[in-house]
C-alpha cells in the first residue's frame, strides 16, 4: 500500500497529476447535492434493469419480511472509488431489487459558525463528528427490515439539507459506502459484509481534485487546504485503521474483477437462502389449502346477495355480455362496495339543529383523513365510486407486477399522499384470487406507517384462497367484497370467476392463455 505520508504532493507536483478536464472528452457530471445512489429509481446494466426504489416480495405468510436484506458495506478514502466498486458489484450480481445507499447523505446540518467556517475550506467534514450517525444508523435498519425510509438530500453548495427528501425502500441487497462506513460500532452490527476499498494515495488525491473542482464548484487551492488539513489526517487516523475491520480488502478499487467476482459468489449464496423461504405461488397455494375446511374469517364482510346484487353479478359474470353493460352494472356494484366499506370507518355521536329548530343526535367521521389507494391498473376503476361519496378523498397509486421468472409480485410504481400514516385507508383493487397482491399492497401501506386496523381492502369479486391468505397475514385488516368463490385454478383465475377484470373493462385483449400472474392487474 502507497501511504500518502511517503509522497509529499506540492502545488507544483499537484498540476503535474491532474489531468485537464477538457482532455478527457466528457462532460463533468454536475453533482452538487448528495444522492442516495436509488435515485433515479432505474439502473440499467448490460443484463437487466435493476429497480432501485421498488419493494422486493421477500415476506412469508404472516405478512412480514422473511429474512433481513444483505447489506454491504463498502469503506475506503475520499475518491478511493467506492461508488464505482459498488457499481460494478450490482451489476454483478444481476438481482432486481438494489439500494445504493451513500454517507454523503448524512452530513450533518451546519450552524453559521459552521457555515463560515465551511465557506473558506476550514471545517472538517472528514471528522466522525461531521456526520449524523444516529439517523443513518436508524436509516440502515429500517432499510433491511425492507421498511421505506427518508433519505435527505445533502446540498454541498450550501452545506444544508434540501426541503425535500428521497423515499426509498429496502430491497435484496443494501450496498452502503462512505469514508466513515466502518467509524460506528451500531453500524457495524448492520453490515453482512464489509469491504475496504484500497487504492493509491495520489490517485485518490487526483480525483478529489477533479470532483470537488467540477462537480462542487471549489478553487484548487482550497481543495488543497482541504485536504493537507483535513482529508489525509482524517484517513491517517480514523479510515485506515478500519481496514482491519474489513471482511475483504479490494486493491485498485473497481478495475479489480477478481475480487468483486469473490464478493458476488458470496452474496449469491445468502440471497438464494432466503429466495427458498420466500412466498411463492406454491406457497401461497399450500398456505391457503390448509385453511379450506376453516370458516371464512371475521374479518370478511359480504354484501348481502340481494336479488338485485345477484342480478348484477349475473351480468357482470356472463362473457356474452357487452362492454357498456359490464362497465355501467361493474360500476353500480362497485358504488354499493364503497358504500358498505365507509360503513365500517369508526364515528362519534355529533348533535345538530335542524332547520326547526330541534337537536337531531347523528354522527360523524372519528378520524383524519379517509385515503383510497388503488392496485393499479383495475383498481383504478373503483376510484369515481370513492370520489362520489367521499368528498375531497386523497387518492394514491400502487402498481405491482409479477415476476415471470419466480411468478412473484413485486412492486414498481408507488404514489402515496402524505403522511398517509395518519388515515384510514379504503385499498382498493377488483379481483384477489391468492391474495399475494393484496398482501405486497397491504405491506407497502404497513412501511408508509398506516396502522393494520385502518386499512379496508375492498374487492367486487375474491376467491377463498385470497380471502384466507390475507386474513391470515394481517388478521387486522377489514375485507369487504360483493362476492366470494371457493376455487381457485391451477393457473390462479378465480373459478367460476369473472375473467380478466381489467381488459373486459378497458376493453384490451387478453391472449388466449392469459394468467392472472401476467398481466399488470393481476387478480391474486
Amino acid at each position: 500500500m502507497h501511504s500518502a505520508t511517503k509522497r509529499p504532493c506540492g502545488e507544483g507536483s499537484l498540476d503535474r497529476l491532474l489531468p485537464s478536464v477538457s482532455s478527457t472528452g466528457l462532460s463533468p457530471r454536475k453533482r452538487t447535492t448528495s444522492q442516495c445512489k436509488s435515485e433515479p429509481p432505474l439502473l440499467r446494466t448490460s443484463k437487466r434493469t435493476i429497480y432501485t426504489a421498488g419493494r422486493p416480495p421477500w415476506y412469508n405468510e404472516h405478512g412480514t419480511q422473511s429474512k433481513d436484506a444483505f447489506v454491504i458495506g463498502l469503506c475506503g478514502g475520499s475518491a478511493s472509488g467506492k461508488t464505482t466498486v459498488a457499481r460494478k458489484i450490482i451489476e454483478a450480481l444481476d438481482v432486481p431489487w438494489v439500494v445504493l445507499l451513500s454517507m454523503d447523505s448524512f452530513y450533518k446540518v451546519l450552524s453559521p459558525e459552521e457555515q463560515t467556517l465551511a465557506a473558506s475550506n476550514d471545517y472538517n467534514f472528514d471528522h466522525p463528528d461531521a456526520f449524523d450517525f444516529d439517523l443513518l444508523t436508524h436509516t440502515l435498519r429500517k432499510l433491511k427490515q425492507g421498511k421505506s425510509v427518508k433519505i435527505p438530500v445533502y446540498d454541498f453548495t450550501t452545506h444544508g439539507r434540501q426541503k425535500e427528501w428521497k423515499t426509498v425502500y429496502g430491497a435484496s441487497v443494501i450496498i452502503f459506502e462512505g469514508i466513515m462506513a466502518f467509524a460506528d460500532k451500531k453500524l457495524l452490527q448492520l453490515l453482512d459484509m464489509k469491504i475496504f476499498v484500497d487504492t493509491d494515495s495520489d490517485i485518490r488525491l487526483v480525483r478529489r481534485l477533479r470532483r470537488d473542482i467540477t462537480e462542487r464548484g471549489r478553487d484548487i487551492e482550497g481543495v488543497i487546504k482541504q485536504y493537507n488539513k483535513f482529508v489525509k489526517p482524517a484517513f491517517e487516523q480514523y479510515i485506515e485503521p478500519t481496514m482491519r475491520l474489513a471482511d475483504i480488502v479490494v486493491p485498485r478499487g473497481g478495475g479489480n474483477m477478481v475480487a468483486i467476482d469473490l464478493i458476488v459468489q458470496h452474496v449469491h449464496s445468502q440471497l438464494e437462502e432466503v429466495r427458498e423461504i420466500t412466498l411463492t405461488h406454491l406457497h401461497a397455494y399450500s398456505l391457503a389449502s390448509a385453511h379450506q375446511a376453516q370458516p371464512l374469517p371475521q374479518t370478511l364482510s359480504v354484501l348481502e346477495s340481494t336479488p338485485q346484487v345477484r342480478g348484477m353479478h349475473t351480468i357482470i359474470r356472463n362473457k356474452e355480455t357487452s362492454r357498456d353493460e359490464f362497465i355501467f352494472y361493474s360500476k353500480r356494484l362497485m358504488r354499493l362496495l364503497i358504500e358498505r366499506a365507509l360503513s365500517f370507518l369508526p364515528s362519534q355521536v355529533h348533535v345538530v339543529q335542524t332547520p326547526q329548530g330541534e337537536d337531531y343526535e347523528g354522527k360523524t367521521f372519528h378520524g383524519k383523513r379517509i385515503t383510497g389507494v388503488s392496485i393499479l391498473r383495475a383498481g383504478e376503476t373503483m376510484e369515481p365510486a370513492l370520489r362520489a361519496v367521499c368528498k375531497d378523498v386523497r387518492i394514491g397509486k400502487i402498481l405491482i407486477q409479477t415476476n415471470q421468472d419466480t411468478g412473484e409480485p413485486e412492486l414498481h410504481y408507488l404514489r402515496l399522499p402524505k403522511d398517509i400514516g395518519e388515515d384510514h385507508v379504503i385499498l382498493m383493487d377488483c379481483t384477489v384470487s391468492t391474495g399475494a397482491a393484496a398482501m405486497m399492497a397491504v405491506r407497502v401501506l404497513l412501511d408508509h406507517d398506516v396502522q393494520e386496523d385502518k386499512i379496508l381492502l375492498v374487492s367486487l369479486l375474491m376467491a377463498e384462497m385470497g380471502v384466507h391468505s390475507v386474513a391470515y397475514a394481517f388478521p387486522q385488516v377489514k375485507i369487504i367484497t360483493t362476492a366470494v368463490d371457493k376455487k381457485v385454478n391451477d393457473l390462479f383465475h378465480i373459478i367460476p370467476g369473472i375473467g380478466n377484470f381489467g381488459d373486459r373493462y378497458f376493453g384490451t385483449d387478453a391472449p388466449p392463455d392469459w394468467s392472472d400472474e401476467e398481466m399488470d392487474e393481476p387478480s391474486y
